[in-house]
Parts: structure tokens; sequence; C-alpha cells
């Protein structure tokens, strides 16, 4: 059985910041994961939390238009960035769950996506042994034994990772929310970059504009 403090244990030092920030580049570093071409004319950096709620809704209703139009084409290089907002521990165990099993990029982006789209179920459970079913029911379908995934949620390396790119996105972008989009080096401010048509025209800007 899982309990908070087991959950805990894994997000105790993180510093946190609310759902739903100003909008965030540099360079992909080994505690990311990444899609799209590594030459890319634009780097799209996200800071995002599996619990927050903006999160999920631009991962429904943005993600797969930018993946198709912009990632897969090769014009942007998409980097995510694993920053928890609360409940942490939750957070925290998510990011463990969507990396269980030494995952690959698009297998960890298969695994955000589930967990974005079973939040407010994952939520609905109203307790941590709710919480640890429903980790093991989208592990369970990604392939993932119980024990791995035990495993994996309570992993302190991996807590020591997200908590490194945490103190690194405070240091260089100020992050006060999540989303928050980073495009080429630049904290993007235009509340706009949460929709399909404000991001891409901001991508489009910055170098992603097709010929």
């Amino acid at each position: 059985m899982i309990g908070r403090r087991t959950f805990l244990l894994s997000a105790s030092a993180l510093v946190l910041v609310g759902c739903n920030g100003a909008g965030g580049g540099g360079a992909v570093g080994a505690d990311e994961m990444a899609l799209g071409d590594a030459n890319a004319p634009v780097t799209l950096i996200e800071y995002a939390s599996s619990t927050c709620s903006h999160c999920a809704a631009f991962h429904a209703e943005v993600f797969e238009e930018l993946k198709t139009n912009y990632i897969d084409t090769g014009r942007v290089r998409y980097v995510f960035r694993e920053y928890p907002t609360a409940p942490a521990p939750i957070a925290v165990a998510g990011f463990q769950l969507a990396r269980c099993g030494g995952a690959s990029s698009e297998q960890y982006f298969t695994r955000i996506g589930e967990l974005f789209r079973q939040q407010t179920a994952i939520f609905a459970t109203g307790t941590m042994e709710g919480v640890r079913g429903k980790f093991l029911e989208i592990g369970g379908a990604a392939g993932l034994s119980e024990e791995q995934i035990m495993q994996c949620i309570t992993d302190e390396e991996g807590a020591e990772r997200i908590r490194r790119v945490v103190e690194e996105g405070n240091r260089q972008f100020d992050i006060t929310g999540t989303p928050t989009f980073i495009i080429n080096g630049e904290k993007v401010t235009d509340p706009s970059v949460v929709t399909y048509a404000g991001l891409s025209r901001l991508l489009d800007a910055a170098g992603a504009a097709t010929n």
C-alpha cells in the first residue's frame, strides 16, 4: 500500500508553484524528455505538472495539432520539463510512472498524455489508495508490473532529477506557474500561448513558419 508518507518522500524538498502561470528555451538536458528534430529552427520548452488542470487542458486541446503541424514536420523541437504543482507527491509519482522501465520519448509522452486524460478521475478517487489504484491501472495498460510501478514511484533519484529541474527553472526563468513556455530561450508572457492560434503565431514569428 502506498501511503501519504511514501508519496511525500519523493517530493519533500521540492519548491512548488501554482498551476496556470504565464507562458516559457534553453538547451535540452539529460533530465528532460523531447520530441522532434534536434536541429529544428525553434525549440519550445514547456514547464508542466502532471497534476495541473491547465496543463491537461493544453495537452487535450492544443498538443496534438502542435505535434502534427510543427514537431513531426521538423519545424519545432519540443522539450518537456517536469515541474510539480500541488498535490506535489502525486505529481512526482506521475512523472516517475511516465519514465518507468526506461521509457522511450514516445512511451513517456503517451503515458503523460494518459495521466492528463485521467487527471480528473485520479483526483476523484479521493484517497491515496485510490490514486495508487489509478497509477497501477495506467502503468499496467503500458505493460508495467505492480512491482515496477512501485519501485519507480518511490525512486529517490527521480525526485532529485525533478528537484534539479525546479531549481534550474527558477534560476533561469523565474517560473511562477504551469504551464510556462519558453521559445528559443525566451520566456513567453503572451497569454494566448495556451491556444493553438496563439502558439502557432509565436512559433512562426520565432522561425518555424514554412516558406
